[in-house]
């Protein structure tokens, strides 16, 4: 048996590999465990429901929630096996957006979390009259929940299954995905079973999951990258553990002792800082050895054909720093799969060398997601790098005469069908010959490996006729221990500059150690040894820097950037327009003369 179909996959589960652990998730102190067999069951159960609510094929229903689970996962395919076709929404949409995509969509019914999500609906309800119905997951006395919306399957209902099974092709509307978008109104991406399946069976060939492993899932199903991923746990036979509580994350790690998951580089990014906070107040001497092993993790080498005299440091700093930290995460780790946002490689060579093996990949929601990913076998890794196409996907640079860097243009069988509704715009991304405009630049190095340089609409050019490509800048910055997050500045100005906001944390352990008298943030980013601090990590990083990118003037700023703000997507990726637009008068005033 294979699948072409998203909802083929559990069958073929089934079928292969039957799991007494198909799905999971916390509920309460307890763990509520679903078999393959289970979760066939309950997905007749939602499509039956489905279709006593008078849905059809082509019918859209919402999605919106606080994060995955297995009836995210059961309702995705309950709906999906008699035609629906699904439209995640994330959980921290602003209600225009949330208006705009229930109306373009034309949303039946919808389906959230809690309480509150489901007043955030109903109090948009008279604008989008075509919404009739909104379910909770959260079983509430006062509101249509799980237990209206399943239906056990009649006679009747499976002869309909069947029927609208048969009639699904793979190359039918399986799902409309809207970007968060860093700019502008959002656009729903249509993709296709195959377009997803494409990816699954791109990704299963490269990633050495099976039946026998387990994986944590926290990232929400609401974005592509983990919905595809989840897919793929599946088709391998995978037992997927969800993590529904952000702030259980790392007592649920250690108790599921996952071998893989998925994350972005926020993820790591924290990872780290927690290390070095850590590993401060532990005394100085627990400091100075975390350092040492931290800077010999930098150091791991694409090839792994480092000397002799580096193979046993890291042999001693995986003996007394390396096995605590894999300890922490359940001490079964065997990948850490990231994307979403650029990775410093840094970071993914250190992670790698305490024994996580750290594998970025790039995509876009368009592409299903994937376009590339760094291997797992000897010589497929190249750190800095977004790794080698997946297979079926071609890429090409469209790069000006005599240039090795360009547009990155993917073409394949997981390029979407187009933008919903839209198509113009999908018109201008999608090339006759059937090339997908990404929009990112980037360049091949070491003969097969993608590298990402930039977001063609973030590259800047200041007053002096120099382009500044910023996240590659950013990213250096982020790896001080100082810097928590990062903003270059310098469209049309005579240099370059930074919003950047402190790890205060890290921060708070240096004043301490200094003997800076310590205050709350709002304060320390106006303290003069604070703001020199910052000005020296600055300057070692434009060290590293062409003179043109150097940052010339930094503004201090003592709160996070934060998707609730609509500052950062879901994906934690930087909305700029909407951070320049908060901190108008800060950056005025960094190009005040």
């Amino acid at each position: 048996m294979d699948f072409r179909r998203l909802f083929d996959i559990l069958p073929y589960q089934d079928t292969r590999y039957p799991q007494k652990v198909a799905l999971a998730e916390r509920q309460g102190l307890k763990w509520h465990y679903y078999s393959t067999s289970d979760c066939l069951r309950i997905i007749n159960q939602v499509s039956a429901g489905l279709l006593d609510l008078g849905l059809q094929k082509g019918d859209k229903v919402g999605i919106m929630t606080l994060a995955g689970s297995p009836r995210w996962n059961l309702l995705d395919l309950g709906m999906q096996q008699i035609g629906v076709v699904v439209v995640p929404i994330h959980a921290a949409i602003d209600k225009q957006d949330l208006i705009y995509i229930l109306r373009e969509t034309e949303i039946r019914h919808c389906i959230v979390t809690n309480r509150e999500l489901y007043n955030k609906v109903q109090s948009i309800r008279e604008e989008v009259p075509i919404l009739q119905k909104v379910f909770t997951l959260e079983k509430l006395p006062d509101i249509p929940g799980w237990d209206d919306l399943i239906k056990e399957p009649t006679s009747k209902h499976y002869e309909k299954f069947q029927t609208y099974k048969a009639a699904i092709h793979e190359d039918d509307l399986a799902t409309i995905i809207y970007t968060s978008g860093t700019t502008g109104e959002p656009k729903g991406v249509m993709l296709s079973h195959k377009n997803i399946v494409s990816n699954i069976k791109s990704i299963i060939a490269l990633a050495p999951i099976n039946a026998s492993k387990r994986a944590i899932s926290f990232l929400p199903l609401s974005h592509v990258f983990e919905r595809m991923v989840t897919f793929t746990y599946m088709a391998a036979g995978t037992s997927v553990y969800y993590a529904t509580r952000k702030e259980q994350l790392d007592e649920l790690i250690r108790e599921v002792k996952p071998h893989f998951f998925t994350a972005v580089p926020r993820f790591l990014e924290k990872a780290y800082e927690q290390i070095l906070e850590r590993s401060a107040d532990r005394g100085r001497s627990i400091k100075t050895l975390v350092n040492w092993a931290v800077r010999i993790g930098k150091k791991y080498g694409d090839d792994k054909r480092m000397g002799l005299g580096y193979w046993i440091q890291h042999l001693l700093a995986d003996i007394l720093v390396y096995r605590i930290w894999r300890s922490s995460l359940g001490g079964k780790v065997e990948g850490i799969m990231v994307g979403a946002a650029a990775l410093n490689p840094e970071l993914g060579r250190l992670f790698s060398a305490a024994g996580f093996e750290v594998r970025e990949g790039y995509g876009l929601t368009e592409t299903s997601p994937v376009v590339s990913f760094n291997r797992f076998e000897p010589g497929g890794v190249r750190f800095g790098t977004v790794g080698i196409p997946v297979p079926g996907v071609e890429v090409k640079i469209d790069a000006p005469d005599g240039e090795e860097e360009g547009e990155v243009l993917v073409k394949g069988p997981n390029v979407m069908q187009g933008y919903f509704n839209k198509p113009e715009e999908t018109r201008h991304v999608i090339q006759e010959d059937g090339w997908l405009r990404t929009g990112d630049v980037g360049k091949i190095v070491h003969k097969h490996f993608l590298q990402i340089t930039d977001r063609k609409k973030h590259i800047f050019k200041t007053s002096t006729g120099k382009y500044v490509a910023p996240q590659r800048i950013e990213n250096k910055m982020r790896i001080s221990p100082y810097i928590e997050q990062v903003m270059l500045l310098g469209h049309n100005q005579p240099f370059v500059a930074a919003l950047i906001i402190p790890c205060f944390p890290i921060l708070k352990q240096w004043c301490e150690e200094n003997n800076v008298h310590w205050t709350a943030p709002q304060f320390m980013v106006l303290n003069p040894k604070v703001i020199q601090l910052i000005n020296e990590e600055v300057e070692r990083i434009n060290a590293l820097l062409l003179k043109h990118e150097q940052v010339k003037k930094v503004h201090l700023l003592h709160k996070d950037w934060s998707e609730e703000e609509g500052e950062l997507t879901p994906t934690l990726k930087l909305k700029r327009e909407v951070v320049k637009a908060h901190y108008q008068k800060e950056i005025d005033a960094i190009y005040t003369l």
